[in-house]
């Protein structure tokens, strides 16, 4: 059976025309994008403004939405919560919420299925690139936990778009998704709520500087020198460090923002003062912070997360190069919330029965 297209991967622009051919008004189409996005249905028929032919039409034509819930888990302290969700073709792809204490409420979604970048301690970089997923793919991500909340009487504050997947290597989808994401019309999240995280492609970085948005920029840097950089990120290679400080200096000056750098603490790895006064160095005269985050462990890579003592070493030694710094807390470690590796565990378990004979009931 084919599926039915979804309506998310439309602009409003695009569905002004598709109703244009088919004889109906303009108005139309921002009718069915505030039932869409406003008011957030599953259904054509909940569109009661609508003629019921229109309607009709629309159900032969099109889906509200593609991405199928395949796992959730909520993490035991019930501030985390993660989906696996199916796209049309089978591949599977993560999305995170995450509640904080000042009432925020976070989404991290994905923008690909698998990721070509490779970093060596990320799950998502071990399975490898599969495809780019569409504008409506990643916004259906948000959409769902938005949904969800306003039935909870809360509201999505936050997206970051660091789940699985590399953004800027899927630019024109990801683009697209943060203006959806910010239309008042749309989902209404200010561009200050939004923030798109990369290993650091320089040539992207650049040209999102030149869209001269307020969106956060979030860079993985995890290593000050490039031997050690190139260790971790294969993509230090096409892009070392003076590159991607010069391409981060642009994007402060077009922007005015402030740049985040993330750095994965990996115990006797890159967490030893030393590292910090090299990485207070590199950053030196950059309008930066930088989120120090323990490691959250994958299967496939050895490395384990930094004793606190050390974290707390290294953000003091970084606070003396005047470089300001905050220690995340290690969400949804029980329920394999670090990108990538829900479907890894699910992938390994389909191989499993696969091999066993046993199907899923």
């Amino acid at each position: 059976m084919v599926s039915l297209q979804s309506i998310y991967d439309l602009t409003l622009a695009e569905l002004t025309a598709v109703f244009k051919t088919w004889d109906q008004p303009a108005y139309r189409a921002r009718q069915v994008w505030d039932w869409l996005y406003h008011h957030k249905v599953t259904g054509f028929d909940a569109m009661t403004n609508l003629p019921q032919p229109l309607r009709e039409r629309l159900q032969t034509g099109f889906q509200i939405g593609s991405l199928e819930p395949v796992t959730e888990l909520r993490s035991s302290d019930r501030h985390t919560v993660k989906r696996l969700l199916r796209l049309p073709d089978g591949q599977l792809i993560e999305s995170v919420l995450m509640e904080y204490n000042d009432n925020r409420q976070t989404a991290c979604i994905s923008t690909q299925a698998g990721c070509a970048m490779g970093c060596v301690f990320c799950a998502t970089g071990q399975m490898g690139f599969v495809r780019h997923l569409t504008a409506g793919e990643i916004v259906e991500q948000a959409l769902l936990f938005a949904r969800q909340l306003e039935a909870e009487g809360s509201r999505l504050s936050n997206v970051v778009l660091m789940g699985m997947g590399e953004p800027l290597h899927n630019y024109d989808a990801t683009l697209a998704a943060i203006a959806r994401l910010n239309d008042p019309d749309g989902l209404n999240i200010g561009q200050r709520h939004i923030t798109l995280s990369t290993v650091g492609m320089v040539p992207e970085i650049r040209r999102f500087a030149d869209e001269k948005l307020q969106v956060g920029l979030a860079i993985s840097l995890h290593a000050a020198t490039n031997e050690e950089r190139t260790r971790l990120l294969p993509v230090n290679r096409r892009w070392p460090l003076a590159e991607l400080k010069d391409a981060v200096r642009y994007y402060i000056t077009q922007t005015g923002r402030r740049v985040t750098f993330e750095w994965a603490l990996i115990a006797r790895q890159n967490d030893t003062v030393e590292q910090a006064n090299a990485l207070g160095n590199l950053l030196h005269g950059l309008k930066c912070h930088v989120n120090l985050i323990p490691l959250n462990p994958t299967e496939d890579y050895a490395g384990r997360p930094s004793n606190p003592v050390h974290v707390k070493a290294f953000q003091a030694a970084l606070e003396s190069h005047g470089i300001s710094s905050t220690i995340r807390v290690r969400r949804g470690i029980d329920i394999q919330a670090g990108c990538g590796q829900l479907k890894s565990e699910r992938l390994r378990q389909e191989q499993t029965n696969h091999n066993t004979g046993d199907g899923e009931s």
